[in-house]
């Protein structure tokens, strides 16, 4: 059938890494997942939520996510008020709202490679233009650099993740100011993308402690990685009250389901018990970055729960190699590069002999 499809879709693949059964590749570290799933304290609460709001769903759930809205902003803290709070099903959607919200045709948005591989596919489904900087050789963002990109395309949405993906390198504040200085100056937007948060090294910032001071920011997180909870679908964002009520102007209706904003509710609750494996995954990706240095090779600094190395001559044979031997990383980012998730101690232990085989 010759489908009506845009021309700019077609031929296009779905985006997703890998995803192969745990039996076939026991050692899975290509999506960033948090390891360590949660204990059966929670699962038990979780199973206590979901039982009492399957006693309303017969009724629509709270479109406006009161509760949910409450206990985000007291997690999140830096002063940030309920009505500063958006969420929706994954970083993914929040980040589609803010494209469909301030992009569109005619106007463009901005990120700097490499990144995350998702961005210019926000754009696109937005029918927004794509405008890609640079970043350096170590992956660090050059503030001139970017400011000058802002200035000359005027973009109405920046997008800066920090740590970033798939590097892991992080964004001093005076990037963040800067860049949303310079974005503010012609009405746009700047979102830094702060998925990987919780993984920063002591002493590398948030965006949140600038945010009341900068009304274009949109700082945006997710319950996917350091809560262990990626099968919940759970993002949000901290930003002005004008910045969420234009994204409930474009939010489908009913958008984050009853038994989503419950189970949310239930991590919150838990927040200090979910997040206390995020220590442990901080000194092992510290541990995996001094041993793949130690064999040799590059790696970006990383405050995020996952290392990229390299380089390599013909880095699909490596991924081949690992795969080969029961370890599934991530072929990503410029050519010659790989990137590996922090799992556990064990994980790393096989992902390092097998690498050391495959280099052999």
């Amino acid at each position: 059938m010759d489908l009506p499809l845009r021309e700019e879709l077609r031929g296009i693949e779905p985006y997703g890494a890998p995803q192969l059964s745990p039996d076939v590749v026991p050692v899975q570290l290509n999506v960033n997942e948090n390891p360590y799933p949660p204990s059966e304290a929670v699962v038990a609460d979780v199973a206590r939520a979901v039982a009492d709001a399957t006693r309303t769903l017969n009724r629509y759930p709270d479109r406006e996510l009161v509760a949910l809205r409450e206990d985000l902003a007291a997690y999140l803290g830096h002063g940030v008020r309920p009505s500063q709070v958006w969420a929706a099903n994954g970083s993914n959607e929040v980040m589609l709202q803010l494209l469909q919200a301030f992009g569109g045709p005619g106007r463009t948005a901005v990120s700097f490679a490499p990144t995350y591989s998702m961005y210019p596919e926000y754009a696109r489904d937005a029918v927004t233009g794509w405008v890609v900087g640079h970043r350096e050789d170590d992956f660090s963002l050059d503030v001139d650099h970017a400011v000058a990109v802002v200035k000359e395309h005027q973009p109405t949405v920046v997008l800066l993740p920090s740590p970033n993906n798939p590097t892991g390198t992080a964004l001093p504040l005076d990037t963040v100011t800067a860049v949303a200085a310079a974005t503010a100056g012609h009405g746009g937007v700047l979102v830094v993308d702060e998925a990987y948060g919780e993984f920063r090294r002591e002493g590398t910032p948030s965006a949140l402690e600038v945010l009341a001071e900068t009304p274009n920011l949109v700082v945006t997180r997710t319950m996917s990685k350091a809560f262990a909870m990626a099968g919940l679908r759970l993002g949000y964002l901290a930003a002005s009250e004008e910045v969420c009520d234009a994204l409930r102007v474009v939010r489908l209706p009913y958008h984050l389901s009853a038994v989503t904003q419950a189970v949310a509710r239930v991590a919150l609750r838990h927040a200090d018990e979910l997040l206390a494996r995020v220590d442990d995954l901080r000194r092992e990706r510290d541990r995996t970055v001094q041993w793949l240095r130690g064999q040799g090779l590059t790696v970006a600094d990383s405050d995020a729960n996952y290392a990229f190395f390299g380089t390599f001559p013909d880095r699909h044979a490596v991924w081949q190699g690992l795969l080969d031997r029961g370890v599934l990383v991530r072929e990503t980012g410029p050519d010659g590069w790989l990137r590996v998730s922090v799992g556990t101690r064990e994980e790393m232990a096989r992902f390092q002999q097998a690498l050391t085989e495959v280099r052999r």
